[in-house]
């Protein structure tokens, strides 16, 4: 019987609970470190959930689609807490070119229109008079699906979960170290930079959506995500700065303009939070795992946390325990990336 590999993992958001996820799968020892009290605290916190790789083929590169295809797999089989009942996607009428815009970018929908609008969703009877709909995408909540991630760790007998530890200070006892960090690992990949996120939730009585609404706007998509229980996750800006914070006015005002487009009775709604994060990215918005020696580098996911990071831990797992290559993310030049 061969030797039990150790795997040392440095941070507990999104990222890192999928790779600890898929080494502990693979009958690996585990160890989670993350600096906060608990999982999934940082960015991944304030994300959307919105597993939507068609819609983001419209701005992001090709591998995006491609690496989210994979995860969708994994929120809603592997660890299903993910609702498959696809994204509507919407414009006011003075934006509708946008929208004829986005479907020349994109695939897999169907448009549809005002009829099949409120047959989908009827609280949105009369508000437009066409829409794409991507039957395939999902969504999930960010925080339960961290959670239950946490939660099949803590089941794992070959896993140690370390809260609210430094990790300069934690003695290396590992074969592999993972660092996900996310934007605190600036100071070994000094090409990283943050991308300001803003966001709210909402909490109404009035009106009820089953799955993700995103309003193109010109200039960046707005969505309105249910969360249940009455609530609307809205969001999100995406700004180029590394400053947290708290949400700005200006983004308030636009993130609720949106809402309102959407439903006059959102402008009704109570305020139950507000968000500001920031999100690790490299110069071209892409992911990368980067290798040095027995230390891996896991990062810039950028906005896309849930919709990369199971299919960045499968190849992170095959990196250790096969010496498998994946020049999609690993390469250095872009071209190559492009090509593989």
């Amino acid at each position: 019987m061969g030797k039990v590999v150790r795997i040392r993992i440095l941070g507990a958001g999104i990222v890192g609970l999928t790779i600890a996820f898929d080494f502990a799968r693979a009958g690996c020892d585990v160890e989670l470190i993350e600096c906060r009290e608990g999982p999934g605290l940082g960015c991944s916190y304030l994300a959307g959930g919105m597993l939507a790789p068609w819609c983001e083929a419209e701005s992001a590169e090709k591998l995006v689609f491609e690496l989210g295809l994979e995860s969708l797999e994994f929120w809603t089989a592997t660890v299903p807490v993910a609702a498959r009942r696809g994204t509507l996607v919407a414009a006011p009428a003075r934006d509708r070119p946008e929208l004829s815009q986005f479907a020349r970018r994109t695939s897999g929908y169907e448009y549809i229109d005002a009829r099949r609008i409120a047959a989908l969703e009827p609280d949105l009877a009369g508000r437009f008079e066409e829409a794409l709909f991507f039957p395939s995408e999902a969504h999930l909540d960010p925080r339960a699906a961290m959670a239950a991630l946490a939660a099949r760790l803590s089941s794992f007998g070959n896993v140690a979960l370390r809260y609210g530890v430094d990790a300069t200070q934690a003695p290396e006892r590992a074969d592999w170290t993972i660092d996900c960090r996310g934007l605190a690992a600036q100071d070994a990949l000094p090409d990283l930079r943050g991308v300001k996120g803003e966001m709210l939730v909402l909490s109404t009585r009035e009106i009820a959506l089953t799955r993700p609404v995103r309003l193109l706007h010109p200039r960046y998509p707005v969505f309105v995500v249910p969360r249940g229980d009455g609530r609307f996750m809205i969001g999100a800006t995406m700004i180029e700065n590394e400053a947290a914070g708290r949400i700005t006015a200006r983004a308030m005002l636009e993130l609720l303009g949106a809402a309102y487009c959407l439903h006059p009775a959102l402008a009704e709604a109570e305020i139950v939070e507000t968000g500001a994060g920031v999100r690790p990215a490299f110069p071209d918005n892409l992911p990368r795992i980067r290798r040095d020696g027995c230390k891996i580098y896991v990062n810039g996911l950028y906005r896309h946390g849930f919709l990369l990071a199971p299919a960045l831990a499968r190849r992170a797992v095959q990196t250790v325990l096969e010496d498998a290559y994946f020049p999609e993310v690993m390469d250095a030049h872009p071209r190559q990336r492009q090509s593989a």
